[in-house]
Order: structure tokens, then C-alpha cells, then sequence
């Protein structure tokens, strides 16, 4: 029995075009895409300490000085005597770091780290979006069959609550017959309306992961061509290539870096600044000159009251709570491995087990009405007969969904559920684009894209 929705032809969506829907549009994929193109300006940030810093000053203003000048010694008398000024300078001023215990050098470091870490992290994201959209097309594929197969059952069942009303009528069965049909009927109708409720929520599910609504889904399959043959191969591959485990080395990293930087607040820095300013009428009225000076600075720090050595040596814990959670995110990817790969064989041998038992009980159910038209068997024997038909066919669709789902799951869990590994029809989004457009910028305030 394949899971598909009614009226599938040449334009039914497929569960490839599907995951190319949510890989291109899902708004948390691009939510994290733009979380890693802010991460990436924190290179340029850290790369600015190599750089000069350069500023540009002007002054002007009003100054008068006035008073009365005194008579000197043999001189007839003094007077009155004003000057209004009008002092200004321009000037420009340079600064440039040469040396600061490899600050720059580690702070750089740590912020690639960041920036790679932040790929991993992406990229587990953008697994999760495929994963929950593969989910979202086959729970929206299981939960339409298993309404049809409900309300085929109503109807099969309102046609056996005729017949047995027609047969109490001639007397062939008693009122109890009829109670039986009519209230194995209302169950019925109450489980097609759990089924309705059940393929809105999954419509709506499909909805947020996909973005737009479901019509006309072609039946999905599983992707065993990209599951590795055993558990242990999928074990090695998850723990060399899971981008969980990726991100966490490059948050070692970055911790590590964290400790240089903390440390270089015990280093002497060394910077080399120059200033230029051309002046006006300081004291005297239409006087100029110019005005220049190169300065080096050593800073050799002493004692600060002791909060950098606080700061290293809370670095330092920081790298080793950085490595316990890189092992427990090992530790994790190994366990959601082999999890998955179990769910996946039940799949498998669930698919198998309940074709044979939806065929064993086709072939009961024809019995059992054959028994009953000749009084050998009664009407709740065909209604017990009914349900278990109804129930053999909605655990199939339960273990084909499962199925599919699983061989995803397998497949994500190992690392490699990504549109580039699994040929998804889509273009594919470069973090490393973003990163090399912006890592040697020395100004601007455009993001690559205009904004």
C-alpha cells in the first residue's frame, strides 16, 4: 500500500521538492544563515587590531583680551588697550599598535574558530530542517491514508448496519445484532474525526517547516542508497563527520584562544602615534605655525589589582568544560546513531509483518462474512473481523511512514543529511561566500547583499 494524497499526477510534489522548499525558504534555516554572517564580521573586528587607528580634529573660537596698559618710569601716561583672537588648529592624529602580547594574533584565532564552528552549527541546522520536512511530508501522506481507510470503514460499516437491519426485520438476528453494528458505527465516525484533526495538525506542521500548503504528494522513499551498510560504519562516520561534534572541537578551539587572550593583559604593550596640526592665532593675532610630534609608548604592566589573573584562570576552566561537552556531544551523536539504526530495522520488519497480516485478515474477513451469511458466525464476529482489517492496514501505513522516516533519520544522524550529500535539486547557500567578502574589509557599513 503506497502513501500518497488523491489527484497525484504529472505536477504532484515530490519529497525531493519538498526539501528543496524548505531548505530555500524554512524561516529558522535562514534565521541561523543570518547568525552566521554576523559571526563573520567578528574576523574583520579582531583583524582591526593590525591596523592604524587614524582621527581628525578642528577647533576654532573667540578670544579677547583687553585692559589698560600702565605708564612706565619716564613715560607721559598708559591707555586703554584690546585684541579679540580668533584661535583655531587642525590637525590629524595616527596610532598604531606594534605590540600587544599577541592579542590581536589570538583574538583573530579565536574568531575563525567561531566562524568555523558556526558552519558546523549551521549545517546541523540546516540537517534538522530536512529531517523535520521529511517528517512533515510523510506524516501528512500517513495521516491522509488513515483518514480514507476510516472513512471507508464508516461506510463499509453503515452498509453492514443495513444489511443487519434487514436481516432483524425478517428475524434472522436480534435487536442486540443491530445495537452492535450501530455502536461499532459511531466508533467509526469518532475516529474519522480524530483522523481529521490529526491531518490538520500535520498540515499545519507542513506548513511552518515546508511553506506552503500540501497538494497532490507524490509517495515518498525511503534513501537507503545513502545509508551505510552497518551500524559500525554509521557509528564511524557519525563520529568523524557529524557537525555537532565539529562545532564543539572548534568551541575548543576557540576556549584555547581565550586563555592567550586572557594572558596578554600580563604583557607589555608597545604603540607608536603621530600627530600633525597646523595652529591660528594662539596668543598673538594673525600668527600660524605647524605643529608635529612622533611618540612611542612602552606600558609594562605591574599590578592591576588582580581580576586578569581571575580572568586566565577562569579561561583555563572554561577549555575544560569546552572538552567534557565535545565528549558528551560524542556521546550523543553514538547513542541518537544507534537509536536510530534500531528504529529503522523495526521499520523494516514492521513493513513486512503487517503486509502479511492486512493479507492474512483480508482473507479472515471474506471468511468470516461467508460464515455468517449460513448462521455460522455472528454479527459482531464480522465487525471483530472488520476492525482488525482496519487495524492491520493503518499500522502499515504507520511502518511504511516509519520506514521512510527512518532511513532520514539514519542519514542525519550520521552527519549527512544535507542537500549537497543527498542531491537535493536546489542551489546551494556558501557560508564561506559571505566570509570571503567581508574578512578583509577595512571599511564600509553596506552588507554584501546592498542593505
Amino acid at each position: 500500500m503506497a502513501l500518497a494524497m488523491a489527484g497525484q499526477g504529472a505536477t504532484a510534489e515530490t519529497l525531493e521538492t519538498a526539501l528543496a522548499r524548505a531548505y530555500a525558504g524554512n524561516p529558522t534555516l535562514n534565521a541561523q544563515r543570518a547568525g552566521q554572517r554576523a559571526s563573520d564580521e567578528n574576523v574583520p573586528r579582531a583583524l582591526a587590531g593590525y591596523r592604524p587607528q587614524v582621527s581628525a580634529s578642528a577647533s576654532v573660537g573667540v578670544s579677547n583680551v583687553s585692559g589698560r596698559l600702565g605708564a612706565g618710569r619716564g613715560e607721559i601716561g598708559g591707555g586703554d588697550a584690546s585684541q579679540t583672537l580668533i584661535p583655531g588648529s587642525a590637525g590629524v592624529s595616527v596610532t598604531q599598535t606594534l605590540f600587544n602580547g599577541f592579542r590581536t594574533d589570538n583574538q583573530t584565532r579565536q574568531a575563525e574558530s567561531q566562524v568555523l564552528g558556526g558552519r558546523e552549527t549551521l549545517r546541523n541546522t540546516e540537517m534538522q530542517t530536512l529531517f523535520s520536512a521529511a517528517q512533515a511530508y510523510m506524516n501528512v501522506l500517513a495521516d491522509t491514508a488513515t483518514l480514507e481507510l476510516n472513512r471507508n470503514n464508516v461506510e463499509v460499516l453503515e452498509e453492514q448496519l443495513r444489511q443487519t437491519r434487514d436481516r432483524f426485520n425478517v428475524g434472522e438476528v436480534t435487536r442486540t445484532d443491530v445495537a452492535q453494528a450501530e455502536a461499532r458505527l459511531a466508533g467509526a465516525r469518532a475516529q474519522v474525526s480524530l483522523a481529521e484533526a490529526n491531518l490538520r495538525t500535520s498540515i499545519a506542521t507542513y506548513r511552518q517547516v515546508i511553506g506552503v500548503e500540501p497538494r497532490q504528494l507524490a509517495p515518498g522513499r525511503p534513501i537507503d542508497r545513502f545509508v551505510p551498510g552497518t551500524l559500525t560504519a554509521a557509528v564511524e562516520i557519525g563520529l568523524t563527520e557529524h557537525p555537532a561534534i565539529l562545532s564543539a572541537l572548534h568551541a575548543v578551539d576557540a576556549a584555547e584562544a581565550q586563555v592567550k587572550i586572557a594572558e596578554s593583559s600580563l604583557y607589555p604593550t608597545v604603540a607608536l602615534s603621530g600627530n600633525a596640526a597646523q595652529v591660528f592665532d594662539q596668543q598673538i593675532a594673525n600668527t600660524r605655525y605647524f605643529q608635529g610630534s612622533i611618540v612611542g609608548q612602552l606600558t609594562v604592566p605591574l599590578y592591576q589589582g588582580g581580576a586578569e589573573y581571575a580572568q586566565i584562570r577562569q579561561a583555563k576552566e572554561q577549555v575544560g568544560q569546552a572538552r567534557l561537552q565535545a565528549e558528551l556531544t560524542r556521546d550523543q551523536v553514538r547513542a541518537g546513531i544507534v537509536t536510530a539504526w534500531g528504529a529503522l530495522e523495526a521499520a523494516k520488519a514492521r513493513v513486512i509483518a503487517s503486509q502479511a497480516q492486512v493479507q492474512a485478515n483480508e482473507v479472515a474477513l471474506n471468511g468470516v462474512r461467508e460464515e455468517a451469511r449460513v448462521g455460522q458466525r455472528t454479527t459482531l464476529d464480522v465487525l471483530n473481523a472488520q476492525q482488525e482489517l482496519l487495524s492491520a492496514r493503518v499500522a502499515l501505513i504507520a511502518a511504511q511512514r516509519d520506514r521512510v522516516v527512518g532511513s532520514y533519520q539514519v542519514v542525519q544522524t550520521v552527519g549527512r543529511l544535507t542537500t549537497r550529500f543527498v542531491a537535493v535539486p536546489v542551489a546551494q547557500y556558501s557560508a564561506k561566500q559571505h566570509y570571503d567578502q567581508v574578512k578583509d574589509l577595512w571599511y564600509g557599513v553596506r552588507t554584501p547583499d546592498g542593505r
